[in-house]
């Protein structure tokens, strides 16, 4: 059986062009979207770019087939509902090794390289639930796998009161367990695995110098830090794991950063310009190979977030939160980054579902547009996003075409009582894109547990037929698509505005 490692979960992912492709460098793939990509295709993008290295937030059969005998390196995780199970009964951890590692094992099997058991099991929200459960669900996994286990946390497990990154610490209310888990880890040869978000530290602060989320700012922007400047948050995040890891009197411990991206929409600063400078900056950090100030000779491996737009995931973390992929939900790249995008994917007819100026029932719009929005992904018409401030008729067109699309451009799921209609000419304008979906495959297994923050469940059926509009009015629960009632509102307040 080929030795995988489990490993301790955290904060961060990033991407990479093809020209520094290194073993350093990995991806996420995430699957929470109404139309996802056939595994296939996928697993021939991350050959054609020369990506070498994946995370799996769950372990899906049809991907795992797909990357069989590819010699990619992957990193498959444990959904935290289950660390309950597995903490309790090692015949669990027993079975789902066998089904999810040793059935893919084998002279074409898959290169299994680590197991992450949970997800940011110790974020703040989850108030304390997968505290005591997880250590001991790491213990019995690896005593199945007979090697390294881990489990990919937040960066907020640490802290510095200082704000300077050599004043790192645990949270005082996890030093204990953080103890636990780093003796574990050190025991077990294995990694620290970390997600960090400098995207996050932007959106969520205000007067956060924008400067210090990339990477190519001057001295005043940078954290002085006893003589030593760092020029971005990533670096300066980095070295708070790892000066609190020499506090703990681990300083030996591998760092795998897990996550590390920019959003391209449901945002102000949420573009595919600042996207493209996050990346490229990040990619020259790491052709470098410098390390940080306190780790200088190697730079962790790192694994951007995300491969592909997912847009049935949660957006209670704001609306960019379905916009983390370098590629779009359909296989297209976003911007250039020495990736191919050769056309491999199957799209639906180019159709698209744009608002009728014409129809007689003008003052039923608000209302037909905001079911829309509120039983499909709107994201791109907030404040600030891609398709934001393009007045009435785009902001109907891209409710009513996400609609349609994600219906698999069903005739009805355009017909909104004549408020809508189908055209065979691109309405894309300007930064906003009017996308079609590719054609639905069928999984064999649960893609609900696979986002790595708010993830969702999907009720959604690609075999629809419903037809939204055209003898009656339909209440959400009809719908097969229910996005949180945030849409709903804000759409129906725009509108009402608008129609005054």
């Amino acid at each position: 059986m080929r030795q995988a490692q489990v490993f301790l979960w955290a904060y961060i992912l990033l991407f990479f062009p093809a020209s520094i492709v290194a073993q350093s460098l990995g991806v996420n793939w995430g699957v929470i979207a109404s139309h996802p990509l056939d595994p296939k295709i996928v697993v021939n993008i991350l050959k054609d770019n020369g990506i070498k290295k994946v995370k799996l937030f769950h372990a899906e059969h049809d991907i795992l087939t797909a990357l069989s005998g590819t010699d990619i390196e992957v990193m498959v995780g444990i959904p935290n509902h289950s660390l309950e199970s597995l903490s309790e009964k090692y015949s669990i951890a027993q079975a789902w090794v066998k089904a999810n590692i040793t059935a893919y094992m084998g002279k074409k099997g898959v290169n299994f390289k680590y197991v992450a058991v949970g997800n940011e099991p110790f974020l703040a929200a989850y108030n304390g639930t997968y505290n005591n459960l997880t250590l001991p669900a790491m213990k019995n996994i690896l005593k199945a796998l007979n090697e390294a286990v881990s489990t990919p946390l937040n960066g907020d497990v640490y802290i510095t009161p200082t704000y300077k990154p050599s004043d790192g610490i645990f949270r005082h209310d996890l030093a204990d367990i953080m103890n636990g888990i780093c003796e574990f880890l050190h025991k077990n040869n294995a990694a620290f695995i970390v997600n960090i978000y400098p995207f996050l530290n932007l959106y969520q602060n205000p007067g956060f110098p924008e400067p210090y989320a990339f990477f190519d700012n001057d001295d005043s922007n940078s954290m002085d830090d006893h003589g030593v400047k760092y020029r971005s948050v990533l670096d300066a995040n980095i070295d708070t794991l790892v000066a609190a890891l020499k506090v703990s009197n681990f300083s030996d411990i591998p760092i795998i950063v897990g996550e590390v991206g920019w959003p391209t929409d449901g945002n102000i600063y949420a573009t595919t310009k600042n996207a493209k400078k996050f990346y490229n900056g990040l990619l020259k950090r790491m052709a470098k190979n410098e390390g940080t100030p306190l780790r200088p000779k190697q730079y962790p491996d790192v694994y951007m977030f995300s491969l592909l737009d997912e847009d049935l995931k949660s957006i209670d973390p704001g609306m960019f939160e379905r916009h983390w992929g370098i590629f779009s939900f359909d296989g297209q790249p976003k911007f250039p980054m020495d990736l191919s995008g050769k056309g491999q994917n199957k799209l639906l007819e180019k159709k698209w579902c744009v608002y009728n100026k014409d129809a007689s029932n003008q003052k039923d719009l608000p209302v037909k547009v905001a079911w829309a929005c509120n039983n499909t992904d709107c994201t791109t018409l907030v404040p600030g996003a891609s398709c934001s401030g393009m007045g009435i008729d785009m902001n109907a067109s891209v409710a009513f075409n996400m609609y349609y699309q994600m219906a698999n451009q069903t005739k009805g799921a355009c017909a909104f009582e004549g408020l809508a209609k189908i055209v065979k000419h691109d309405p894309s304008n300007g930064t906003c894109r009017f996308p079609i979906m590719i054609k639905t495959i069928q999984t064999t297994s649960d893609s609900s547990a696979s986002a790595p923050k708010s993830s969702r469940s999907s009720t959604f059926s690609s075999s629809t037929s419903y037809s939204p509009f055209e003898t009656h009015s339909p209440s959400p629960s009809s719908s097969p698509f229910h996005s949180p009632l945030l849409i709903f509102q804000s759409f129906v307040g725009i509108f009402t505005i608008w129609f005054v």
